[in-house]
């Protein structure tokens, strides 16, 4: 089992900045990638940014040049550096995985979420 733990949520006023935490524990032999999504009230989880293991990213339209996505050197770690926050931010934020947990063996894992809240 590959278990992943966010940390970083919380409240702040629009213009503010978080910077949320993804770990990566279990039977990992590697990570291809790794990335945020997050999920508003009443609306469907879409993709915040994403990160593989070369290193490319992609972003949402929304948080590009405001949002930066990272990868710890160990690799089983993702940043999320969220800078000029808006209202519209506000959101549960979930971290997620594809993980290589043996040569032939491909699982996508998800977070519990971390609750970001941008107050206006």
């Amino acid at each position: 089992q590959v278990q992943l733990v966010e940390s970083g949520g919380g409240l702040v006023q629009a213009g503010g900045s978080l910077r949320l935490s993804c770990a990566a524990s279990g039977s990992i032999f590697s990570i291809n990638a790794m990335g945020w999504y997050r999920q508003a009230p009443g609306k469907q989880r879409d993709l915040v940014a994403r990160i593989t293991n070369g290193g490319s990213t992609n972003y949402a339209d929304s948080v590009k040049g405001r949002f930066t996505i990272s990868r710890g050197n160990a690799k089983d770690t993702v940043y999320l550096q969220m800078n000029s926050l808006k209202p519209e931010d506000t959101a549960v934020y979930y971290c997620n995985a594809d993980v290589m947990t043996g040569y032939y063996s491909n699982m996508n894992y998800w977070g519990k979420g971390t609750l970001v809240t941008v107050s206006s």
